[in-house]
């Protein structure tokens, strides 16, 4: 007897049940999605466009922590007690995204094996980006760092195809990603542009040749 093929599990189409929890909402370019502060009590899912998570501190300072794009999900710090929004995330482009409350969530994963895989996927590929964004700040130069954010904002090393033409993007905002001043950013951004690495108009283009800054006499990291 043949076997009954099972179709891969469609995260959008779950989503696009209404109710039960589960909505989408539409945002505009620099919307604010939720709020440093703001009750915690939602998973969302990015179906499509691009946002920034930044944090402020008590003095004043703001830093961005991540930028998230289309088949990832954020505020998920709710089911693991988080009761307050530790960041706030704004849209950098126009999007489309799915708001899943605690509840309906954690419903889901209990009896929906496929959902959970997906997100328990999400969970540990983001631990690793975290561990490797930590590596990133400790141990290589500014220069490297930049190099590996605009590639990873461009998709590459990721199990999506690869978006070279990437949201545009202030240099301030680079410089608050990884750690620098936007002169170094400028100064970079010229240099990579000189060796063919980018195109960069306005909007950045991204070309897989920047790989070489980011592996050229990478450190070793023993553990």
């Amino acid at each position: 007897m043949a076997t009954k093929h099972q179709s891969p599990f469609d995260l959008k189409l779950f989503f696009a049940k209404i109710g039960d929890g589960r909505s989408i909402n539409k945002y505009r370019k620099d919307q604010i999605v939720f709020s440093q502060g703001e009750p915690a009590d939602a998973v969302f899912y990015i179906q499509k466009g691009k946002v920034k998570l930044t944090v402020v501190s008590k003095h004043g300072k703001e830093a961005v922590i991540a930028i998230l794009g289309t088949d990832e999900f954020f505020g998920e710090g709710c089911l693991a007690g988080q009761v307050r929004r530790i960041a706030t995330v704004t849209t950098m482009t126009d999007s489309a995204i799915a708001r899943l409350e605690k509840s309906a969530i954690i419903q889901a994963i209990h009896q929906e094996p496929a959902f959970s895989e997906k997100f328990i996927a999400h969970l540990l590929g983001r631990s690793i980006r975290t561990e490797a964004d930590l590596v990133d700040q400790l141990f290589n130069s500014s220069e490297k760092r930049l190099a590996r954010l605009l590639l990873l904002l461009a998709n590459f090393g990721k199990d999506v195809a690869p978006e070279p033409a990437i949201a545009k993007i202030s240099q301030e905002t680079l410089a608050k990603m990884i750690g620098t001043t936007r002169s170094r950013v400028s100064f970079y951004m010229n240099k990579f542009r000189k060796m063919g690495f980018i195109e960069y108009n306005g909007g950045i283009e991204v070309h897989s040749s920047l790989l070489n800054v980011v592996l050229h006499d990478q450190p070793q990291i023993k553990g």
